[in-house]
């Protein structure tokens, strides 16, 4: 990969990092804010259960988006690390070269779209 093209891609994940930390960033704070609101007085507290329940709810799902954040940004990092050492753009399974296509789309991937198919289906 020529010099130039691993620079877009390295712009592009860095872009990408820094907006992945403000997502995470965020849903920190606004599960951090549930889980006070949950904890607090017995004024704050809603009347009904089911309403307990979507709280509850809620949280989670952002706990969970939360987790999603952390496991991407996870990915961005080691892909910059492959482009220091010189192995970005080549699949971690079979050794060959990920499709120009595919990194645009998801510039952080690891593998080839043969080996993330064949990977995929065994989890």
């Amino acid at each position: 990969m020529k010099k130039n093209e691993l620079e877009r891609f390295r712009s592009r994940l860095l872009a990408l990092r820094a907006r992945c930390n403000g997502d995470r960033s965020q849903l920190a704070d606004e599960a951090l804010r549930k889980a006070q609101e949950n904890t607090g007085n017995l004024s704050n507290m809603p009347i009904h259960m089911a309403d307990l329940g979507s709280e509850n709810f809620e949280q989670e799902f952002t706990l969970s988006l939360l987790e999603n954040e952390e496991e991407v940004l996870s990915k961005i990092d080691a892909a910059l690390e492959r482009i220091r050492a010189g192995t970005f753009g080549t699949c971690e399974e079979c050794g060959q070269p990920i499709a120009r296509e595919r990194l645009k789309v998801i510039p952080y991937t690891p593998y080839c779209i043969a080996c993330a198919r064949k990977l995929e289906s065994k989890s």
